[in-house]
């Protein structure tokens, strides 16, 4: 996304694209102290892992004298330019919108300090404005897992068809087994005899119990055995895997609710496909309105070369991403990482 927008403000803004000087300029030959330091291409990460944070207001803007307004004419093609490059990258319209809010509030009026020119400017305060959007409420799964009494912790997938729902099951499970959390997996898509074999598959892949009936089954039956497998065997946790299905499907939006009823998940989690790009938002949208959910998984986020869609749905939705897809193996299941995400959108060669 950034290589997209960071080329238009280039060709808009011309070869000095920070602005018109302020009535005070700096006296000459004096070196300047305290110059920001613009954000790795890259997001580097510290040490700790995290990506380096947006270059702090102090840094970036001016209170005194001495430094460079942004003229108007400037602001309505950064604007222009932001608007369209956020569209073309899945990022859906009430997120432009407070985007652009947040960048109008942060650049309007303002005097950018000497050094710092409008692209370092743009930037930092749309690193700032993906950061707020992303934090949401964090669903720390091992921990809730940990402290569920009385055992199991009931965890509830929903989606349509092809998101990568059913591998996603697969993952958690390994992920949780990883943390020395014991679970079982119940067989809900019942209307698939190729999705109860890719349980089993991966059940004996993992070591972990499948439980399942005949294709055809009631699914909420299903839900209902593995809790009480679980409950017998004092099992930590039970994933529920249920059909894909699309929101305006009635009848299985019905047995959906008839699982919920049965099952009492702890943890309700839409599993969506990031490169369905602002139909993940949708889809998340309607599921939450008829259903209700807790939290997201997104699939293929790895392979999201917009990444847009991640950005949405957690702005639209209101809830937050708990996992995030980034490979193919059973290790590729992975907490959401916000700085991640927010590092591939402000990548010279990441998404966008």
């Amino acid at each position: 996304m950034w290589a997209a927008l960071k080329a238009r403000l280039r060709r808009s803004a011309g070869p000095d694209p920070s602005s018109e000087p302020a009535t005070s300029v700096a006296p000459s030959g004096t070196e300047r102290s305290g110059a920001p330091v613009p954000p790795s291409d890259s997001g580097t990460p510290t040490a700790a892992g995290a990506s380096r944070p947006p270059a702090p207001e102090e840094e970036i803007f001016s209170e005194g004298m001495l430094g460079r307004k942004l003229r108007e004419a400037t602001l309505d093609e950064i604007f222009q330019d932001l608007e369209l490059v956020l569209l073309q990258a899945d990022v859906a319209l009430p997120v432009i919108e407070r985007m652009e809010a947040d960048l109008r509030k942060e650049l309007a009026g303002r005097k950018l300090r000497w050094g710092v020119d409008a692209e370092m400017a743009v930037r930092a305060c749309l690193e700032r404005s993906a950061r707020a959007i992303l934090a949401q409420p964090v669903i720390d799964v091992a921990a809730a897992a940990h402290a569920q009494d009385p055992k199991p912790y009931v965890i509830l997938f929903l989606g349509v068809n092809g998101t990568g729902k059913t591998t996603t099951v697969a993952k958690l499970a390994g992920w949780l087994r990883e943390r020395g959390i014991t679970s079982v997996i119940a067989a809900g898509d019942t209307f698939r005899a190729g999705a109860i074999d890719q349980l089993l598959l991966h059940g004996e892949n993992l070591g972990i119990r499948v439980v399942r009936q005949q294709e055809g089954s009631d699914p909420a039956a299903v839900a209902f055995d593995a809790i009480a497998h679980a409950r017998a065997k004092k099992v930590d946790v039970v994933l529920i895997d249920t059909a894909g299905r699309q929101n305006t499907n009635d009848n299985l939006i019905q047995e959906a609710k008839k699982i919920r009823r049965i099952a009492k998940p702890n943890l309700t989690l839409f599993v969506g496909d990031a490169l369905s790009g602002n139909d993940v938002v949708t889809q998340a949208q309607l599921f939450n309105e008829a259903l209700g959910i807790d939290g997201l998984v997104l699939t293929k986020l790895d392979a999201d070369v917009r990444g847009g869609a991640a950005l949405s749905v957690a702005y639209v939705v209101r809830k937050p991403i708990v996992f995030m897809g980034v490979g193919q193996s059973y290790s590729d299941l992975t907490p959401f990482d916000a700085d991640w995400l927010v590092r591939r959108l402000f990548s010279e060669e990441g998404a966008g």
